[in-house]
């Protein structure tokens, strides 16, 4: 693994295919980080290391799961890994918990934003399971790196974008609506 992308860089920009739908005809989409920045929204990527795999879909349905409370936190929620918008199509449409995603599945099959962000595993060219929060000037404030075989806990996730909106100190076991410091 390279040097990982950390809190205080600037997110790298991007355009990239995303699944979006499974619906004929409108599967497809070009994202970018200006759906955040112009709008002025936050933005939590996750990546995941393959597709059609056993730790990915319970992480990826989880966050479809709580996409309404990413919403009522003005932030853009997208998943990614470095398989092509043709794997994740055919994913989605095979896997129940998918099939329904409210979010982007962003496809970097060329691995060049993976590796911009400095979280592919070197021997593999897959990605390790990043999380990244972003505030709507493209800052990274938020980053965490999960081997392999150990999924998310996005109620974690949540909390910590929670805390990073206050714009204060939060102590340990903050959670919203206790006092800031």
């Amino acid at each position: 693994m390279n040097k990982v992308l950390s809190v205080g860089s600037k997110f790298p920009a991007f355009e990239k295919e995303a699944v979006v739908s499974i619906e004929i005809g409108k599967e497809f989409e070009k994202i970018s980080n200006s759906l955040y920045e112009k709008s002025g929204k936050w933005m939590v990527m996750f990546w995941w290391p393959m597709d059609f795999t056993f730790v990915c879909p319970t992480e990826i349905a989880a966050f479809g799961d709580k996409f309404s409370d990413f919403e009522k936190l003005n932030t853009v929620l997208v998943g990614a890994s470095t398989d092509t918008k043709f794997v994740h199509l055919a994913w989605r449409n095979s896997h129940p918990a998918l099939k329904n995603l409210p979010f982007p599945m962003l496809a970097d099959g060329s691995k060049s934003l993976a590796e911009e962000l400095g979280i592919l595993l070197a021997d593999e060219k897959i990605a390790y399971r990043v999380t990244y929060i972003v505030d709507p000037k493209g800052i990274v404030r938020h980053v965490s790196v999960n081997d392999l075989s150990v999924g998310r806990n996005v109620d974690e996730i949540i909390r910590i974008l929670e805390a990073l909106q206050t714009d204060q100190l939060t102590p340990c076991n903050w959670k919203k609506g206790d006092k800031t410091l």
